[in-house]
């Protein structure tokens, strides 16, 4: 099948597109630029001009294919200056996409994180995400790629842990290893029993290509390895690496330490993937977070 992906140069895009061609399936990827385009290419794909900020583009991109899993997003800032207008960029774009695809039965699959579940307890596939804050506009965008399957589109959503690890990991982690360096202490909030999920691209990767090839229109799944891992684990991991002293700090200490990260890294986050194994026949087979630390393959 032709399957247009979005944010293929991405981390998770990046460890998807090769398994999709080796699958079969022919990779179109959206790009803003020529250096872009060369690495589609390198990973097997055909580029075409596509940009979040031109919806118009994602829908002529969109009508084209055989399908849509949905990647991008703008992350550049979406965690730091503009919440609202990335959740926003996102609403028009996959609204643009959306409506390509409606009455044609093909697959649109996006991503999204687990923003907007209930804290404190192990979140389920069933469970209801509510739109809150600055990016509750992106919350508004998964109600309406789910909304898509009652309007002919096999639409379905793959909800990330705040971590999606490996070995070249440019996300939480790696910042997580540059503050604790940069400080000389690795810390956590609190006793540090809060948990994050956790996942390993390739099996993230996996997931995406079993959602489009087999997802029923309108499911939620969770693309979640290890439903919970103590936020005290992960500093320790880190501390290990670098040779620094773990260190607990009260909520406003933290908010001091971490930042604009604050929030994240003293949340409790458990999930579960029970409902995205049985439907899909998904099964994780890569190292865990700590493992993946323990190995030595985040820099020190």
């Amino acid at each position: 099948m032709h399957i247009l992906v979005t944010g293929a140069t991405g981390w998770i895009g990046s460890a998807l597109v090769p398994p999709l061609i080796a699958a079969g399936h022919r990779v179109t990827a959206t790009t803003r630029s020529d250096t872009a385009a060369d690495v589609v290419r390198a990973l097997g794909a055909e580029p075409v001009r596509g940009d979040l900020q031109d919806p118009e583009s994602l829908r002529r991109a969109a009508d084209a294919s055989g399908g849509v899993i949905h990647l991008a997003y703008r992350h550049d800032v979406a965690f730091t200056t503009d919440p609202a207008g990335a959740a926003e960029t996102e609403y028009k774009a996959v609204t643009a996409m959306g409506e390509a695809l409606a009455g044609t039965q093909r697959p649109f699959v996006m991503a999204v994180g687990l923003a907007g579940l209930p804290e404190g307890q192990v979140a389920a596939e069933t469970d209801q995400a509510v739109a809150h804050g600055p990016a509750g506009k992106r919350i508004e965008a998964v109600d309406h790629i789910l909304g898509l399957a009652e309007h002919g589109v096999r639409s379905s959503v793959v909800r990330l842990p705040p971590t999606v690890h490996g070995t070249g990991d440019t996300g939480f982690i790696p910042q997580l290893i540059t503050l604790a360096r940069r400080t000389g202490q690795s810390a956590y909030v609190g006793a540090g029993d809060n948990r994050w999920p956790a996942v390993h691209r390739n099996d993230a990767a996996a997931l995406f290509r079993l959602a489009f090839e087999k997802a029923t229109a309108g499911t939620v799944l969770h693309g979640v390895a290890e439903e919970g891992v103590a936020f005290r684990d992960i500093a320790e991991g880190i501390a290990t690496i670098l040779g620094v002293p773990t260190r607990s700090l009260d909520a406003d200490a933290a908010s001091d330490h971490f930042g604009g990260f604050a929030r994240l890294t003293g949340g409790d986050f458990p999930a579960s993937s029970t409902l995205t194994r049985e439907r899909l026949g998904w099964a994780p087979s890569e190292p865990g977070l700590l493992a993946e630390l323990a190995a030595g393959n985040y820099p020190s």
